[in-house]
């Protein structure tokens, strides 16, 4: 008998006129799309500064090593079976002790969840707290909120931002679109523009949610939520102990979900550990949710994670390194847009606050190229890559529709040389501009 390989062909009149209503619907990753397209011009060997993907290259950013030598050690012990469907209980209780101790908030273990990042546990907190049809506010430019109020029949209500206030929306923005809202997505400091709320501002928005769900009680309804993401809390430059909702105004913690993880503070975005943090009968019902979708983090990084949470020196050292190398591509970034400004040219950019994201204008409309006029903010972002070999992120990448120039850009994945290298040929295909 012949061993045989059958070509089957699987295409047949299979499009996507054959599939659901919701996966017709779904916009892909604008992100990934334009780092995609990066990695051609750099496999084809075209020098590009890829500012790009909210992600760290190792060599640039390496995992805390006693992080890493823990998740071989759990490993190694044997813990590669199925964790628990909330999370390990040591890293659940690690969590509540790192808040505390970090925070200054004391939680129960009850209100840890444990999932493979943050990006499920913002998913369980939309399908737990919001109904189709319900209306979840957020600000534009933020990250990913449109598309999580698509995949779960929200209504979105986008609150535009300005520079002025750090792209983050203002109390009285708030307050006025708080009666018709079901849940609230906040993040400071903020992806995509690494900027932070004002703990005023934050304070005042918290006391509006509270006072709106004194009234919903009284009525009998249901009440207001807030998603608060503090991924970033701990790139946070100038602020040592950030301000919290619950540590603001201790009322509104039955009404918030609180989300953390090690992606972006430990540099370990594959490792895929994040938590959550919200009123135990929240937890529970997110909790039965991940558990059907098998979101779960590896039980070994859970072992790992738990244990360097617990080591506060540790953490603090690595926060120390982080800080310097961010801050060093950062300062480089907006000190080389400034210069190229104080030259005459139409850019500028947000001074450093934090995280790994710097916001930057280029307000290149009406300019030409060889015949071809900048009209959009793709067009800016094609000049920039093909003229100048630096890869951006528009924030119509973020839910915003207004063409205004502004980018978002992303030092996790370069070294310092290739920021400077990108500089340079930025500024010499702005002198080419017409």
């Amino acid at each position: 008998m012949t061993d045989r390989t059958q070509t089957v062909d699987r295409r047949g009149t299979v499009d996507d006129a054959s599939l659901s209503r919701l996966a017709r619907g779904i916009i892909g990753s604008e992100v990934l799309r334009i780092a995609a397209e990066i990695r051609s011009l750099i496999a084809a060997g075209q020098p590009v500064c890829n500012l790009t993907v909210g992600d760290f290259d190792p060599r640039e950013f390496p995992l805390p090593d006693s992080l890493l030598e823990g998740v071989h050690r759990a490993l190694r012990a044997g813990h590669t079976n199925y964790p628990p469907s909330n999370g390990v209980l040591e890293l659940r209780q690690a969590a509540a002790r790192f808040t505390e101790r970090e925070l200054g908030l004391a939680v129960p273990v009850e209100s840890v969840l444990v999932a493979g990042g943050a990006r499920p546990l913002i998913y369980a907190t939309y399908r737990t707290l919001v109904d189709p049809g319900d209306t979840v506010a957020f600000p534009v430019p933020s990250w990913n909120n449109n598309h999580y109020a698509y995949l779960t029949g929200a209504v979105p209500l986008p609150l535009p931002v300005t520079r002025e206030h750090d792209f983050h929306p203002v109390p009285e923005q708030v307050e006025a679109i708080l009666p018709r809202v079901r849940l609230l997505a906040l993040c400071t400091p903020l992806n995509p523009t690494g900027t932070r709320m004002s703990p005023a501002a934050l304070e005042q928005i918290c006391r509006a949610v509270v006072a709106e769900n004194r009234r919903r009680e009284e009525r009998g309804e249901r009440p207001v939520f807030l998603l608060f993401d503090q991924v970033y809390w701990s790139l946070d430059f100038d602020t040592p102990r950030p301000p919290t909702p619950a540590g603001l105004v201790p009322e509104v913690a039955p009404y918030t979900v609180a989300l953390d993880a090690i992606s972006k503070s430990l540099a370990a975005t594959g490792l895929r550990v994040g938590w959550s943090i919200a009123a135990p009968a929240v937890t529970a019902r997110m909790s039965d949710l991940l558990g059907h979708v098998g979101a779960w983090a590896p039980k070994a990084e859970q072992i790992a994670t738990a244990e360097f949470l617990d080591d506060p020196t540790a953490f603090a050292a690595f926060r120390r390194t982080m800080h310097q190398r961010l801050h060093e591509r950062l300062d480089l970034l907006h000190q080389g847009l400034e210069r190229l400004r104080s030259q005459g040219h139409p850019v500028e950019a947000v001074k450093p606050e934090g995280t790994l994201y710097l916001s930057a204008r280029f307000d290149l409309f009406g300019r030409r190229l060889g015949g071809r006029e900048l009209r959009t903010n793709e067009d800016i972002r094609r000049l920039l890559l093909e003229q100048a070999g630096i890869g951006v992120v528009p924030f119509q990448a973020f839910g915003l529709s207004r063409e205004d120039g502004w980018v978002r850009l992303s030092v996790g994945g370069v070294a310092v040389v290739a920021i400077e290298a990108g500089l340079e040929r930025l500024a010499a295909a702005l002198r080419r501009l017409e």
